[in-house]
């Protein structure tokens, strides 16, 4: 019945955060048009006016029709409102602007964020209408006021994306009704957010061919495979102090990956700066890409492309072994409708029957980087 939506931003959250926050506004302007088509919808607007919300309508091509705007922070009138138009869903826009008279504290404090959301918790559960809070999120990511709001409300939704990027990702992280699982994948384009009906394809379509240091991998977001492109870049640190730069992917997992690599391969990484990116501001959590992250950055070390047909899956012991990971059929499936004629998997769990695509199983990085990068010398630079 509560939800909350937090706007978030990955990587550079404070410089990223007032564009995401303001794609959030537009996601739930979008939100609350399509309820409208069936129910009574009041939007709170305690950040912005009524004239503010109205031009964001114009530029959505949303009309209104049946979404009540009530540019409001008191919140006794905002529950007198919703108990006199008894709408069929509320929209509150941000928790942090709300406040409760005679608290004697400002709005956006502690105890204003806790006392407002209880009380808006309260009317959903009795009247049994869904409510929305936005609510803001600080530099480092994490939720504005006491960790005590999650457990408070029924589903807790993150927004993020990149500033200079046009993606933005739904994700939850806790749902009482449902999975957390499942994620949303959107296009920020003039008339609002676009679902991205193929999120693999979009985010390999600037992939260039023959690429040192390119590895594609397939990651699981939710039930749905996803193909990524994995970068990796090394150059040799004269001042002895080398860096690692992980975005979107696991920093600790970096650090693991570029030991195995320096004491299974040999490969002279201790003078080496080493960067990582994922294309697209996807952030990849889960061990199944460590095996494309380690040929991306053989790959840029050595200065050889990795197989541009190829797909690389597999969790990376410290023993240099490749251990097997789940959904692998779907994985691969995802690969070969895409294009990719070759996988690079576990041995373990590797049959699979299914799609046209060429299964090539590895016990170790070594095998791995053996068969996953070209022999030929990559392109001139």
């Amino acid at each position: 019945i509560g939800v909350t939506v937090f706007s978030s931003a990955t990587n550079t959250p404070a410089k990223a955060g007032p564009m995401i926050a303001a794609s959030c506004h537009v996601l739930l302007l979008q939100v609350a048009a399509l309820a409208a088509a069936s129910c009574r919808v009041v939007y709170i607007s305690g950040e912005e006016t009524y004239h503010q919300v109205k031009l964001r309508s114009r530029r959505l091509d949303i009309t209104g029709n049946n979404v009540y705007i009530f540019s409001e922070s008191n919140l006794d009138n905002i529950l007198e409102q919703l108990d006199s138009l008894k709408p069929g869903l509320a929209v509150v826009d941000s928790i942090q602007s709300v406040s409760l008279p005679g608290t004697g504290t400002i709005p956006g404090s502690l105890s204003q964020v806790r006392e407002c959301t209880l009380r808006l918790v309260e009317w959903a559960k009795s009247s049994l209408v869904p409510v929305f809070i936005t609510g803001h999120v600080t530099k480092d990511g994490t939720l504005a006021g006491p960790r005590l709001l999650e457990h408070m409300v029924d589903t807790v939704l993150y927004f993020e994306g990149e500033s200079s990027g046009a993606y933005r990702i739904l994700r939850a992280v806790k749902n009482r009704f449902g999975s957390t699982s499942e994620v949303g994948i959107f296009e920020m384009k003039n008339n609002g957010l676009i679902e991205v009906k193929n999120p693999s394809s979009v985010f390999l379509s600037e992939r260039q061919q023959e690429s040192i240091g390119s590895s594609v991998t397939t990651t699981l977001q939710g039930s749905r495979p996803l193909l990524v492109e994995i970068q990796a870049l090394t150059s040799s640190n004269p001042f002895g102090q080398v860096r690692r730069i992980a975005s979107g992917v696991d920093f600790n997992r970096l650090l693991l990956i570029a030991a195995v690599l320096s004491r299974r391969l040999g490969l002279k990484l201790v003078n080496q700066d080493i960067i990582t990116n994922v294309v697209g501001g996807i952030k990849v959590t889960e061990p199944a890409a460590d095996l494309s992250i380690a040929l991306a950055v053989a790959s840029s070390l050595r200065d050889v492309p990795v197989d541009p047909e190829m797909v690389v899956i597999g969790e990376i012991g410290l023993s240099g072994e490749i251990r097997a990971v789940p959904h692998l059929d779907k994985r691969i499936d995802e690969a070969a409708r895409l294009g990719f004629k070759r996988a690079v998997v576990p041995r373990t769990g590797s049959r699979h029957t299914g799609a046209d695509i060429e299964i090539k199983p590895v016990r170790t990085v070594r095998e791995a980087v053996q068969c996953g990068l070209s022999e030929r010398p990559g392109p001139e630079r």
